[in-house]
C-alpha cells in the first residue's frame, strides 16, 4: 500500500482485503472498482456510492442544497447562484453584476464568494467592497461555471456529522486556526464531541437536512450563527483524511460500516 495514498484509499483497500473484495485502483486513486465474484461497485473521489443519483447533484450544488433545505424549513445559510457570464446572455441575466452589488449592499457586514461545486474552502473569498467583489467573482469564474454568494456571519462554532441512514457515525467540532475559515485544509483542528447538548442539537438539524435532500452516506456541516445552529453545506463524498491522523480506526469503522451497507454485508 503506497503511503501517498489517500486515506480513503487505504480504507477501501483494508476493507477489500478482509472481505475478499478484489480492489482495484485507477486514475491516480481517483477511480476505484471494486469486484467481488459478479459484483460489482465503484467509488468515485470521495463518493462510495451509497447515494441516490439527485441527492448527489443537489450535495454538491450549494445553491441547489440551500433551497431543497429551505423548502423543507431546515436552517440553513442562504447560498445565492449566479452563472458564469460566458454562458451567454440566453442563460445569463444582463443584470447579473447589478444583483450581486445589490447583495453586497445588502449585508454591510460583507459577502462570502464561493464557487456553487466544491470542497475543502479553496477560492472562497470574504469580500466587503465592490473592487473586492469584482476580484472574487474574476477569480471563482475563471475556474467553474457557477458561484454563490452567502452573507458573511459570525460562526460561533462549526461541527461536522457524519451519518450514514440517520445514524451519526462521527461528530466532531472545527477548532479554527489564524484563518478565518473552519475549513480543515485552512488549519482547523478535528475535535471529537462527546453527548451532550450541543452534540443532539447538532445530529437532529444534521439529520433533518439529510432526509430533506434524501441523502443516505454524506457529511454535513453545522454552524451556530448568533446562538442559532443552520446547515452551511452537505457533502456527498465523504472525506475524513485529516481526522484519520487523529483517530484512525474511528474513520476506518465509519468507512466500513458505508462498505457493509454498498455489498449488503450484515453486521
Amino acid at each position: 500500500m503506497a503511503s501517498s495514498e489517500r486515506i480513503f484509499v487505504q480504507a477501501i483497500r483494508s476493507y477489500g482485503a478482509r472481505h475478499g473484495i478484489d480492489v482495484d485502483v485507477r486514475a491516480g486513486g481517483w477511480l476505484i472498482a471494486m469486484r467481488r465474484g459478479e459484483m460489482r461497485r465503484f467509488a468515485f473521489g470521495y463518493d462510495i456510492g451509497l447515494n441516490s443519483a439527485i441527492a448527489h447533484r443537489l450535495a454538491n450544488d450549494k445553491s441547489a442544497t440551500a433551497e431543497a433545505l429551505s423548502l423543507a424549513h431546515v436552517p440553513c445559510i442562504p447560498h445565492h447562484l449566479f452563472l458564469n457570464p460566458k454562458l451567454g446572455r440566453n442563460v445569463v441575466d444582463a443584470a447579473w453584476r447589478e444583483a450581486m452589488v445589490g447583495l453586497l449592499h445588502d449585508n454591510p457586514q460583507g459577502v462570502v464568494v464561493k464557487p456553487n461545486e466544491g470542497t475543502s474552502g479553496r477560492s472562497v473569498f470574504r469580500v466587503t467592497t465592490e473592487t473586492e467583489l469584482d476580484h472574487a467573482a474574476g477569480e471563482v469564474f475563471s475556474m467553474s461555471t457557477g458561484l454563490v454568494i452567502s452573507p458573511y456571519v459570525e460562526i460561533e462554532d462549526e461541527v461536522r456529522v457524519i451519518l450514514l441512514d440517520d445514524v451519526p457515525r462521527v461528530v466532531y467540532s472545527k477548532l479554527r486556526g489564524a484563518d478565518w475559515r473552519h475549513n480543515l485544509d485552512a488549519g482547523a483542528k478535528p475535535v471529537l464531541l462527546e453527548d451532550g447538548e450541543v452534540r443532539a442539537a447538532c445530529v437532529k438539524l444534521a439529520t433533518d437536512a439529510a432526509s430533506a435532500i434524501g441523502i443516505a452516506f454524506a457529511s454535513i456541516d453545522v454552524v451556530r450563527v448568533d446562538g442559532d445552529w443552520r446547515v452551511l453545506e452537505i457533502n456527498s463524498g465523504v472525506m475524513m483524511e485529516a481526522l484519520a491522523k487523529l483517530h484512525p480506526e474511528l474513520v476506518q469503522a465509519t468507512y466500513d460500516a458505508a462498505l457493509d451497507r454498498v455489498f449488503g454485508n450484515e453486521r
